[in-house]
């Protein structure tokens, strides 16, 4: 184990040029075939097809006999490297690094410090940054000692965090963390012991571990009654397996607070009888400890839920609970057998609770086979008591949550009457969002895991959007980016106008055109995309860069360049895309690289995402994730941006 943490530790920690020589490293041993330490010009062109780029057989050959200078006719270590280093030779950062330098050799400290003034839009650059970019950058100590930037040096800054589309100011936890939670919007989960579909999936604690790791901060848990007085934790009327409820609560007391301090919710879903209620209590009391918050902060009566920083590495519980005068008299509730709390049994009609809506034919069956006769359930006062600031409590309609509610108290929403809501009542939801939370969940329809968007229910300013993370793709990718701000922590800080309780937006027609913004992104180049294909020894992919931008609907919009024929190497597209944003508080970016197939869809190279808040103007590289959100390193996309206020090209 200790061996394993240290090859971790050691591969995060690698800079840019470091990962670079790992590369190169692990490059020169799949193309060195024999494994002799030397690589033939044979070997180098079967290297070649395998690094998805194709080359003139003559300037590959006139390559390889310059990097060759023992004259072996064979590449060893450092030969390989120079070989690498003219392959990879890039026209246009040269083009760049010479229009600012005056011998076409260096930047002096005064040309790097206009570059970064004037392309890199940093306003309040100083001598000093500038100075000490070329420390960490600049790979010759005389260089350093001169206070100039080579060439390599000038590259090396473009490829690293700093060159990086992502602010680095954005990295660190850098938002406000003392406002009511109701103001963030909270990374969730929805059926998070899944790691499969929910339909036969497999139920693990891997799935509460992954969660915590990426930063979720909300966790749900289903729990019925299990074999020998053992609550467990599964998808209700499915074949998913099942995992004991005390191991989740564990796993979540060993995993809450590795990747963020702040407080992680609860989210249960209990169906479970008497006894096995007060050993859910017994549970999260014991196993928990210290971490479970059972009372309010000071033992002081709220008017306002508390913030995050207030809640440091705490556990809330978030379901029902009873009266004062239920927890007496030990009331019982009426609710059909599994179809308490939030998710009306998911495999059931979603809209079965929802007024004027007609179910669809295939969700009337699915209706039809479960439904059940009413029984009576009761809840158990030793859980009821461990829900403090997070009561579950149904929504009817705004008018009542406002007249009847309480700012501790929580509802939830499927997905259709969430977007319902926004389309009918977009601003009473904006305004509801204020001073109340929302969860939403997806639909108990996708069977498949699949996810909806989390965009449309965070422009409305729902905090706790649901996502299956077990299932990668586009959905997880905008979550993933619009979390990967504020530290990773959890928790996102909403605008302004999402916080005002007077609030007059509507994320349907918004109405912010003061605060508009365009946006060119110049897609100049693409750097070692990954082969597609790897079993096809011939095949090289064809790139084009799509850019989508998601927001509120009017600003969702999406452009393509066109493709590179044969070269995921180096290709180069020098192409300009022109978007115009009314909220851009609200924008979130996503850059995918696909191959282009003539004869059926793209293929999936890379991507990445971030929120238009996080995106750095200038010239500035773009370092490619998987479909599961996994460094494809080095593979990135080079790319200038450039921000104006107002809509430009607008007549108006």
């Amino acid at each position: 184990m200790r061996g394993l943490h240290l090859l971790v530790d050691l591969v995060t920690s690698m800079d840019h040029q470091e990962r670079l020589d790992q590369w190169l490293s692990d490059w020169f041993q799949r193309g060195d075939k024999n494994q002799d330490g030397k690589m033939s010009f044979q070997e180098v062109q079967r290297l070649l097809h395998l690094m998805n780029v194709e080359m003139d057989q003559e300037y590959a050959f006139s390559l390889f006999q310059a990097a060759d200078t023992s004259q072996s006719g064979t590449l060893e270590g450092e030969e390989f490297v120079e070989f690498y280093k003219a392959l990879t030779k890039r026209a246009e950062v040269q083009e760049l690094f010479e229009s600012f330098s005056a011998d076409g050799q260096k930047l002096t400290l005064l040309e790097f410090l206009d570059f970064l003034r004037e392309e890199q839009k940093e306003r309040d650059c100083t001598s000093e940054l500038a100075l000490e970019l070329i420390d960490r950058y600049e790979p010759s100590d005389s260089g350093k000692l001169r206070h100039v930037l080579s060439m390599d040096g000038f590259l090396s800054y473009l490829c690293s965090k700093d060159g990086d589309i992502f602010n680095p100011a954005c990295l660190p936890i850098y938002q406000d963390m003392t406002q009511p939670l109701n103001h963030y919007f909270i990374c969730s989960s929805h059926n998070t012991y899944l790691v499969g579909d929910q339909l036969c999936g497999q139920s693990s604690v891997e799935g509460y571990i992954r969660a915590l790791k990426r930063g979720c901060r909300c966790v749900e848990v289903d729990v019925w009654d299990g074999p020998s007085g053992e609550p467990v934790v599964y998808h209700g009327h499915t074949l998913t397996s099942r995992i004991l409820f005390k191991d989740v609560v564990a796993t979540v007391a060993q995993y809450a607070f590795q990747t963020s301090d702040y407080p992680v919710i609860l989210s249960l879903e209990t169906h479970c009888s008497w006894e096995q209620q007060q050993t859910m209590a017994r549970h999260l009391t014991e196993i928990l400890g210290e971490q479970l918050l059972s009372t309010t902060l000071d033992g002081v009566l709220p008017t306002q839920l508390p913030s995050p920083e207030e809640l440091r590495r705490k556990i809330l519980v978030k379901g029902k609970k009873l009266t004062l005068e239920e927890d007496l008299e030990y009331e019982e509730e009426e609710v059909e057998p599994g179809l308490e709390g939030e998710h009306e049994s998911e495999l059931a009609l979603e809209s079965q609770f929802e007024t004027e809506s007609e179910p669809e034919p295939q969700e009337q069956n699915l209706q039809i086979k479960d439904k059940k006769k009413k029984s009576k359930t009761i809840l158990c006062p030793a859980l009821s008591s461990l829900v403090i600031y997070l009561k579950s409590v149904s929504f009817r309609s705004f008018t009542h949550s406002k007249k009847h509610y309480h700012f501790y108290e929580i509802s939830s929403f499927s997905e259709t009457k969430a977007k319902r809501l926004i389309k009918e009542a977009g601003n009473e939801f904006v305004q509801h969002n204020t001073w109340q939370l929302s969860r939403v969940y997806p639909s108990g329809l996708r069977t498949d895991s699949s996810n909806y968007n989390p965009q449309e229910l965070w422009n409305a300013g729902c905090q706790m959007v649901a996502m299956n993370m077990q299932t990668a793709g586009l959905e997880m990718d905008i979550c993933d980016g619009h979390f990967r701000q504020n530290g990773g922590c959890g928790y996102v800080l909403k605008p302004d106008f999402l916080r005002d309780n007077q609030s007059s937006f509507h994320p349907e027609r918004p109405i912010s055109p003061f605060k508009a913004q365009t946006l060119l992104i110049q897609v100049i180049s693409g750097q070692q995309l990954p082969k597609l294909n790897k079993t096809k020894e011939g095949s090289i992919v064809d790139p084009l860069v799509k850019v989508q931008i998601f927001g509120v609907r009017l600003d969702t919009a999406r452009q393509e360049t066109n493709y590179v024929e044969n070269n995921g190497f180096n290709p180069y597209w020098g192409q300009t895309l022109c978007f115009r944003v009314l909220v851009p508080e609200l924008a979130m970016l996503r850059f995918v690289v696909m191959d282009y197939d003539w004869k059926s869809r793209n293929d999936f190279i890379g991507q990445y995402t971030l929120p238009w808040s996080c995106m750095q103007q200038g010239y500035r590289h773009i370092h490619l994730l998987s479909k599961d959100g996994i460094s494809l390193c080095p593979a990135s996309i080079f790319v200038y941006i450039c921000i104006r206020e107002g809509l430009e090209g607008d007549e108006s």
